[in-house]
C-alpha cells in the first residue's frame, strides 16, 4: 500500500481532472460547490488529510528546530538586591527558566558582566533572543543593541535600547491602593522610596502623586524620606516631630516598608494606633502592613519568554509593553481602629 495519496489518485477516484482537485483542496474558485464537496469527501476517505496533518506537524517541528537553533540569553545583573536569592527577582528568574525549559529551548544565564563589551564576544548567529531581568546599565544595553538580536526587558526601560518590555501594572495598582486608603478616611500621606531608583518606583510614585492631586489631599512631602536607603529612612523618621507624622507611610515596596516600620518602632511610634504603613510586591508576610500588592513574579518571567518567542517570529512589528496586573492585599488587623 502506498503511504502517500496523490492529487491524481483523488482525481481518478472522483472522475474529475487533476486541476479540479487542486482547486478544490486549495479552496479556490473554478469548481462547483457540489464537485468541491465530492472531492473533499473522497480525499478524506483516501486518507489525504491525515497525511497532510502529519506532514504539517513534521514541517512545524523542522521549522521550530530551525528557528530555535540559537539560545536565549537571560541577563541577571546581580546588582543591589537583584539576585537569585531575592524574594522578588528570584521568582521572576524561575518563571523565565521554567517557561524556556517547557519549550525545550536552551538558556544561557549571564550575571555580573565583568566588562561592558562582553556582548561583543557573543556570536549573534548562536543567540535567538535576550531577556534582561531588572535594571541594566545603559552601557551594557548599548552593547546589546549592536547585536540586532530581539530583546525583552523585565521591569526596566532605557531610551538607549528600544525593545519589548514586561511590567507589573504599577500605576493602576497604586491607584487602587490609594483609593482604598481614602475610603478608610486617611488624609495625610508620605511616600517612601526614590522615583529614580527604578522605573517601577517611578510609576508607583507618579500614580500616588496623581491621585493626591486629583483628590486635593495633603501630601506631607518630607523630602529626606524620599531616599530608599535604610539609613536615610531611619534618620528622617527619627528627626520628625511626632505631632507631624503622616497618617500613612506609602512605601514603594515591602523592603522600604520594613525600613519604615523599623524606624517607627525605634522611635516609639505605635502601629497602627498612630500611623499605618503600606508596601508593594508582597515579599514579607510578617510585616504589620495595612496593605501591599501581590505581584505575580513568576508570571512576569513567563510573559517575557512568551514575548521573546513571539518577537523572533515577528521582528518587524512595533515594540510592545506588556502589563501584568497585581492584586491588592489588605490586612484590616493593621488598620486604624474605627
Amino acid at each position: 500500500m502506498k503511504s502517500k495519496v496523490t492529487v491524481q489518485e483523488i482525481a481518478d477516484f472522483v472522475g474529475v481532472s487533476k486541476f479540479a482537485v487542486s482547486r478544490a483542496l486549495a479552496g479556490k474558485s473554478g469548481v462547483s460547490d457540489k464537485t468541491r464537496e465530492t472531492i473533499l469527501k473522497a480525499a478524506n476517505e483516501l486518507g489525504y488529510f491525515k497525511q497532510e496533518s502529519k506532514r504539517g506537524r513534521q514541517e512545524h517541528r523542522v521549522e521550530q528546530e530551525r528557528r530555535w537553533k540559537g539560545n536565549i540569553i537571560v541577563l541577571f545583573p546581580n546588582i543591589r538586591y537583584q539576585n537569585r536569592d531575592s524574594l522578588y527577582w528570584g521568582p521572576i528568574f524561575d518563571g523565565v527558566s521554567a517557561r524556556l525549559n517547557e519549550q525545550e529551548i536552551d538558556i544561557i544565564t549571564l550575571t555580573e558582566p565583568s566588562t561592558e563589551d562582553i556582548f561583543t564576544l557573543i556570536n549573534p548567529e548562536a543567540v535567538s533572543g535576550i531577556i534582561t531581568v531588572g535594571s541594566v546599565s545603559s552601557s551594557i544595553l548599548a552593547e546589546i543593541d549592536r547585536l540586532s538580536i530581539p530583546v525583552v526587558m523585565i521591569d526596566h526601560m532605557d531610551p538607549v535600547l528600544k525593545c519589548d518590555m514586561v511590567f507589573t501594572d504599577n500605576f493602576m495598582t497604586m491607584t487602587e491602593m490609594m483609593t482604598y486608603l481614602v475610603s478608610r478616611e486617611y488624609k495625610s500621606f508620605q511616600f517612601v522610596g526614590s522615583p529614580s531608583y527604578a522605573p517601577s518606583f517611578r510609576e508607583r510614585w507618579t500614580a500616588y502623586r496623581a491621585f493626591l492631586s486629583e483628590k486635593g489631599l495633603e501630601d506631607t512631602q518630607v523630602q529626606g524620606l524620599i531616599s530608599p536607603a535604610r539609613e536615610e529612612i531611619s534618620r528622617t523618621i527619627m528627626e520628625m516631630n511626632p505631632r507631624d507624622l503622616p497618617e500613612v507611610f506609602v512605601c514603594a515596596n515591602d523592603k522600604m516598608a520594613s525600613f519604615a516600620v523599623e524606624a517607627l518602632t525605634a522611635k516609639g511610634i505605635k502601629i497602627p494606633e498612630r500611623c499605618v504603613v503600606t508596601g508593594f510586591d508582597h515579599i514579607n508576610v510578617e510585616l504589620p502592613l495595612l496593605a501591599t500588592a501581590h505581584v505575580n513574579k513568576e508570571r512576569l518571567g513567563i510573559r517575557a519568554v512568551d514575548q521573546i518567542l513571539w518577537r523572533v517570529e515577528h521582528p518587524d512589528f512595533a515594540y510592545e509593553r506588556k502589563m501584568v496586573s497585581a492584586d491588592l492585599i489588605v490586612n484590616e488587623e493593621y488598620g486604624r481602629k474605627q
